[in-house]
């Protein structure tokens, strides 16, 4: 069994901690590795190494950077299923589509880090009398990034190529329950000696980290309850930090949409890995003129979503990414039902060795279910039917999450009437719409901080004006 290590200053460096713990492929219950938990030790050594390779890297031209990160693009995508294959063993994500989402996250790494070479890191400006002003900005660096388990590879490239572009040097600390992945990504990687290290570990890794004096930017993404603690700290030392936290997206079905093309759509929202997403569609909305026909076809959709290891080519619904995260969805769908909800599909764990789930649809639900007022994380679909789009567009909005939204409809007048909902993306006919260009920030307890093209940039540096009389 492999004892992963961390990557410190360009060296790989066993942990100083004595904590360990063991990392269990969800479809077997197998341990596949032996993670560090972390220590203040192995982050103040982490830091120091990001503090000393900061300079020499802030002073690289930025189209030097920007090529090092498109490099170690190039290399990502041609391990893109290497990658997924990890993925899938540490958190069952099916090997097919992680493959397709890394692929997808090196492409972005290029176009984020693209991005640096038209952004004004120093510009003057005009103002009154004699003289000139010159805005620069500089990296605000190091900087901490502290990504979940459920997609660690896109989430760390999409994090760090704005980062990295900018001149920040970067601490990077997995999930405790991923860390092959992102173990095998710094292999690949080909920057500067402490440009970006790694350390493992959990929640003894990530605290001192987000408290570390150096540090000038936490880039945190997991949930609601830590992102307090981490925008706390960062708030007491007067330092940045950018949160993108928990969500309950909802998704409104509209009057005179395609019930059955519409269904499918929503079943691989609310389904995709098992669920697993940020902005997975978790209620789902239904105006009551299609509701018969749509939650028909839902139900019928969710009996295809095949469960099984991820490796195997034939399936579609992983497991879970441990037995924690399946009991929250238990637990769920127990309240839901226990209080009147109805089970149209999945609903019962089933045999076997494995942290399974099915695919659910529940029907009959209300506002006031564990189902529809906290994340689930896990393949359920909740549907409430509604009366009017209106009706629709105030449940929605009526949650203390703001992630993102979708809208099905072809209506005009609903369309525009969507961009109330109070979220950091809506999407209008299509899940996942955009690309890396788009500006985003979440809402309410979702989280803060505005990343996306310019935004990322602008949160990773720092501006001066210089007053030259």
């Amino acid at each position: 069994m492999k004892t992963l290590r961390n990557l410190i200053g360009g060296d790989w460096t066993n942990a100083r901690g004595e904590a360990f713990h063991e990392v269990v492929d969800p479809a077997t219950e197998e341990v596949v590795a032996r993670c560090p938990s972390g220590s203040a030790q192995d982050v103040r050594l982490a830091v120091d190494a990001a503090v000393r390779a900061q300079p020499a890297w802030a002073d690289l031209p930025v189209a030097e950077r920007v090529e090092f990160l498109s490099r170690w693009a190039d290399t990502v995508a041609a391990h893109a299923g290497e990658l997924a294959e990890l993925e899938c063993r540490e958190m069952g994500k099916p090997v097919a589509l992680g493959t397709a989402f890394i692929a997808g996250a090196a492409q972005s790494l290029k176009i984020a880090a693209a991005e640096a070479l038209g952004y004004a890191f120093e510009e003057t400006v005009a103002g009154p009398g004699d003289g000139s002003t010159t805005i620069v900005r500089g990296p605000v660096g190091p900087a901490a990034v502290i990504v979940p388990w459920n997609f660690p590879i896109p989430m760390t490239l999409g994090a760090l190529g704005p980062l990295l572009a900018a001149g920040n040097t970067v601490v990077l600390k997995p999930s405790e329950r991923s860390p092959l992945s992102a173990v095998r990504l710094m292999e690949l990687m080909d920057l500067p000696d402490g440009v970006v290290n790694l350390v493992l570990g959990d929640a003894r890794a990530g605290a001192p980290l987000a408290a570390d004096e150096r540090i000038g930017l936490v880039h945190f993404t997991g949930s609601v309850e830590a992102g307090r603690r981490v925008g706390a700290e960062t708030g007491g030392r007067l330092r940045r930090s950018i949160l993108e936290l928990g969500g309950k997206d909802p998704v409104i079905v509209d009057a005179g949409v395609d019930p059955v093309a519409t269904a499918a759509a929503v079943a691989f929202g609310a389904f995709a890995n098992s669920g697993q997403i940020c902005t997975s569609m978790e209620r789902v909305y239904v105006h009551q003129d299609v509701a018969e026909a749509f939650v028909d076809a839902l139900a019928e959709a969710a009996g295809g979503y095949t469960l099984g290891d991820g490796h195997d080519a034939g399936t579609v619904l992983g497991p879970l990414v441990d037995r924690r995260q399946r009991d929250i969805v238990v637990r769920h769908v127990t309240d839901a039902v226990e209080r009147g909800a109805t089970v149209r599909a999945g609903g019962v764990v089933p045999e076997g060795r494995g942290f399974f789930y099915p695919a659910t649809v529940l029907t009959g639900v209300d506002d006031s279910m564990l189902v529809m007022t906290e994340e689930t994380f896990g393949p359920l679909a909740p549907v409430v039917v509604v009366s009017s789009f209106e009706e629709g567009l105030e449940r929605a909005s009526g949650t203390r999450f703001g992630l993102a939204a979708t809208v099905y409809t072809h209506d005009p007048a609903h369309i525009a009437a969507a961009r109330r909902i109070p979220a950091g993306v809506v999407w209008v006919n299509q899940w996942q719409g955009g690309g890396p260009e788009r500006l985003y920030e979440p809402a309410g307890d979702s989280g803060m901080g505005a990343t996306g093209a310019r935004a990322s940039y602008d949160a990773a540096t720092r501006p001066t004006s210089i007053h030259v009389a």
